[in-house]
This record gives structure tokens, C-alpha cells and sequence, in this order.
């Protein structure tokens, strides 16, 4: 077989003829929108991790599920890597094209296809925002919990490929807690049912092990999710510290203290004070660090629980806690944070959102190494936690037309992520593997880790055409990197070589 190698990937890729390829399209799918051309390319050279680009061989647009069908058919017999994108909005080089495959976008799936407001659940097909299903489903007093601050422009399909969390994931959980079923296409155009339309499905749990598979297992289809009742209030209390110490402390004593808040986020100065001159939120910019701390439920537990977390933040060393007013101040709070990340992007010509997970009691120590590591590769750190769950997103300003940063920045969030398994935490918390944190995996996990992933992935995919060379290292790879040794060379299972 000819192979290629592509510089931002792991692991040899079939070698392609673009001609021969576009033509069997055309005349097998005449119906499908098909982009070839250099100019018409560019725009999907890269998903919201821009550091990492790659112009697509093609790109399809398909609108019916029949389409997709038959050009994941046609791929497999002509054993053509296909790469799925849906809004593009992913943050670490998932949906990275390839120089020599076909770059397969969702984004006109985006219908509602059904709410029932009696079951609490809507289908969706997967190019839908996220934003937009608690819209189609606020008539009904429900909404759809996960929300990412990207939500206005994220689609469900991302979400479920990513298993994405949000501001709220602390209560409501992840993706993966929200879902009932998934209809997908396997790389042969087989179609699959995962999960159910009750709470539970006999068998082993696919649609768990589907959930943040990252493009690597199928192409989802159609996406069932569990809505929620509105909560009856909500109220949000921002706490103020003159130390990031304190502002972490105070997160443990929360959780300790028995209160399972809304959503519960932290800031630093840097971020406050970029969210504060973007936004205007009423933040304060001299603290050194600010929590956001929504309770929400019924009116009279939320205000037991509001001067409940008031003593424990007052108690932590909170030099000041301000409980939102009014609806219009509690978004305006919302807004702020959400907006951290644009907000961030004035203050330097680039930067680099990381996104790991830690421990809660992990929190003081691993601040003061971040703003340590900064220091020694000379850039600044914006740190944006959810807080409550352990879920940091260090951002790394640079300036990539400076020689040597956007390396140096590379180097300081593979340590920062390294750092995060020291203390027991894990490498994402929701924005995935991708292409981004493939050398970090080999930190993760182990070598017969590793190779269960392959064997999870063969069989799915047996020949390796979907999302290759991402997510899942070699150990080649890893031996390369000095996380792993192999002995001999040779990996446990030779059939997963070509993976």
C-alpha cells in the first residue's frame, strides 16, 4: 500500500488520488456538495486549536443521512481516511483534516427533529446548537443542561464527540450524563443504535464508551437528549480574595460543607480583569482571584444554601461576597465568565487554551506551579477553572510571529498537563485528546492501557480510516516521547501495528 506521512498526525496514512477520488464521488453521490478547489478549502484548514492546520484533500457537505451512507461506503472500499467535523468550535485539534482524506461536515444536520416535553427529551440530528435545544425547549419550561461557553455556536454532535461539560456540569453532569440514545454510521455505512429511549439498555454500555470517542469509533447521526425542568430560582454569590490560595481553598470547603452548587467557577486576576474590559460584569479588578457560586432549586432551600456557602466563603478568607441583585445582574455575572476566552484573546496576539482536570485539594498547589512554569518560559497565564469539578483552563498568551513562542507555549501546557496527572488528575476534563495532547496520553496511560484503546478502535474500525492518528498514541510514539519502553520493539498485539 502507498502510504504518507502528515506532519501533525501519529502513525503512516493511505496515500489518496484527489482526481480519482472527486470523480468517484461525483458519479456515485451526483447529490453531494463536494469542495475541491484550494480557495474553497482554506476555511476548514483547521478547528478552533488554530495552531495546527492542514488544507483537506476534500470536503463534503452532505445533507441526508443516504449520502453520508454512501460516501463512507465508497471510502471503506477505497480505503480513504474520513475525518468528521461538526461547527468546528473544538479546542484541541480533533477535527484536524487530513492532507490526504476527506473532510465530512455535519453542519447541515441541524434540525430538531422531535421534543417531548412529557418524557423530558428532545431528538436532535447533530449539526443542531447547543444553545438552541434549550431554546426550542424553554415553551415547556425544560432546557438542556450541559452548556459550554461556546454553546451559542457548538454543535450536540461535537458535544457528544467530546463528551463537553460547561459552567453547570458540577450538578447536571457532562454530555454523557444527558443522553439516552445515538444513532451512528460505521465506517462500512452500517447503522447502529446505541443506548435507548429509556433510562437504561441492556448489554454492554456503547453509547458511554461512544460518548468522547472523538470521531475515532462512527459518525453520529441523530442524538437523543434528557431535558431538564427549569430550576424554580437561581442565584449566584461572587466571592472575592485577595490570594488564589484562598479562592481554592474555599472551593474544597465548599463541596465539603455538603453543597452541591449550580455551577462553581474561578478566576484570576489576569482573566477578571480581560473579562471585566470586555464585558463589563461588575467584577473586581483588584482581587486576586473571584469565585462564582450559582445555587438554584426551590426558593427556600436556594436561600438556606446561599447563607450557608456565604459563611463557608467569608470563613475561607473572602474579603468580599456580593450575591447577584437581580436576574439581569446574575446573567451579567454569567456573561463575564463565558466570555472569559475572547476576552483573554485582547490581551496578547495569540493564545492557548489548555484543559485539564485535577483534584479539588489540588487546587492552591498546582496554581502556584502554573504561575511558577510561566515564569520560567516567560509567558503569562490566565487561569479559568470550573472549579468545582477540578476542570482548568490555563490560557497561554503569545505571540506567534515572535520565533521560539508558539514552541515555548507548546512546551508550557504539555508541563502544565504533565503536572495535572502528578497530582492524580487526567490531561482533559472536556475538550478531548485530538491532536493536541497525543504525547501527553503517553503520560496517562500505560502501555496495556494503550493497547486496549487500539483493540476498542479495531473494532470499529478495523482498517483505522476514521479520525487516524489521532486521541491514541502509538507506542512507538510514546517510546519516542520517554514516557514508555517497549522491549524489543515490538507491541503486544502486532496485528494493531498499522494504528
Amino acid at each position: 500500500m502507498n502510504i504518507l506521512y502528515d506532519e501533525h498526525l501519529d502513525g503512516p496514512l493511505p496515500k489518496v488520488d484527489k482526481q480519482a477520488l472527486l470523480q468517484a464521488l461525483q458519479a456515485q453521490i451526483p447529490d453531494l456538495d463536494i469542495l475541491h478547489r484550494e480557495e474553497d478549502l482554506k476555511p476548514y484548514e483547521c478547528d478552533g486549536l488554530s495552531a495546527y492546520r492542514t488544507t483537506p484533500m476534500l470536503v463534503v457537505l452532505p445533507r441526508r443521512v443516504e449520502q453520508v451512507q454512501a460516501l463512507l461506503k465508497l471510502c471503506h472500499g477505497q480505503n480513504v481516511p474520513v475525518v468528521a467535523r461538526g461547527a468546528g468550535t473544538g479546542l484541541s485539534g480533533g477535527a484536524l483534516p487530513l492532507a490526504s482524506g476527506v473532510l465530512l461536515v455535519m453542519a447541515r444536520f441541524n434540525q430538531i427533529l422531535h421534543i417531548d416535553p412529557d418524557a423530558r427529551t428532545a431528538r436532535l440530528q447533530p449539526g443542531v446548537r447547543n444553545l438552541a435545544i434549550s431554546q426550542a425547549a424553554a415553551p415547556f419550561g425544560l432546557y438542556y443542561a450541559p452548556d459550554p461557553s461556546s454553546q451559542i455556536a457548538c454543535s450536540i454532535g461535537g458535544n457528544v464527540a467530546e463528551n463537553a461539560g460547561g459552567v453547570h456540569c458540577l450538578k447536571y453532569g457532562l454530555t454523557v450524563h444527558n443522553l439516552l440514545q445515538l444513532e451512528i454510521l460505521t465506517i462500512e455505512g452500517e447503522r447502529l443504535t446505541l443506548g435507548s429511549e429509556a433510562l437504561d439498555s441492556p448489554g454492554l454500555d456503547l453509547l458511554a464508551l461512544f460518548t468522547g470517542s472523538e470521531g475515532l469509533l462512527g459518525v453520529i447521526t441523530e442524538v437523543t437528549v434528557k431535558l431538564l425542568p427549569r430550576p424554580q430560582v437561581a442565584k449566584v454569590l461572587l466571592a472575592s480574595f485577595d490570594s488564589v490560595d484562598k479562592a481554592g481553598r474555599a472551593v474544597a470547603d465548599i463541596i465539603a460543607a455538603g453543597i452541591i452548587p449550580g455551577g462553581l467557577e474561578m478566576m484570576d486576576n489576569l482573566a477578571i480583569r480581560a473579562a471585566e474590559d470586555f464585558i463589563h460584569a461588575g467584577y473586581p479588578v483588584d482581587a486576586e482571584a473571584i469565585l462564582l457560586c450559582e445555587l438554584d432549586g426551590v426558593e427556600a432551600d436556594v436561600h438556606d444554601d446561599c447563607e450557608r456557602v456565604r459563611q463557608v466563603l467569608e470563613q475561607a478568607g473572602a474579603t468580599e461576597v456580593r450575591q447577584a441583585r437581580d436576574e439581569a445582574e446574575r446573567l451579567r455575572f454569567w456573561a463575564g465568565r463565558k466570555n472569559a476566552f475572547p476576552a483573554v484573546g485582547r490581551l496578547a496576539p495569540d493564545y492557548y487554551c489548555m484543559d485539564g482536570t485535577i483534584p479539588r485539594r489540588a487546587l492552591p498547589e498546582v496554581l502556584q506551579r502554573i504561575a511558577s512554569l510561566g515564569a520560567e518560559h516567560g509567558l503569562r497565564v490566565a487561569n479559568v477553572f470550573h472549579a468545582g469539578d477540578g476542570n482548568m483552563h490555563p490560557l497561554i498568551l503569545f505571540d506567534a510571529n515572535q520565533p521560539g513562542e508558539l514552541e515555548r507555549a507548546e512546551t508550557l501546557g504539555g508541563k502544565i498537563l504533565e503536572l495535572c496527572v502528578q497530582v492524580g488528575g487526567s490531561i482533559t476534563g472536556e475538550h478531548g485528546v485530538g491532536r493536541e495532547k497525543i504525547n501527553q496520553m503517553c503520560t496517562q496511560f500505560n502501555s496495556d492501557e494503550l493497547n486496549l484503546f487500539h483493540a476498542v478502535k479495531a473494532a470499529f474500525d478495523p482498517q483505522g480510516l476514521l479520525n487516524p492518528g489521532k486521541n491514541i498514541p502509538t507506542l512507538h510514539r510514546c517510546a519516542e516521547f520517554g514516557a514508555m519502553h517497549i522491549h524489543g520493539g515490538q507491541l503486544p498485539f502486532p496485528e494493531l501495528e498499522r494504528f
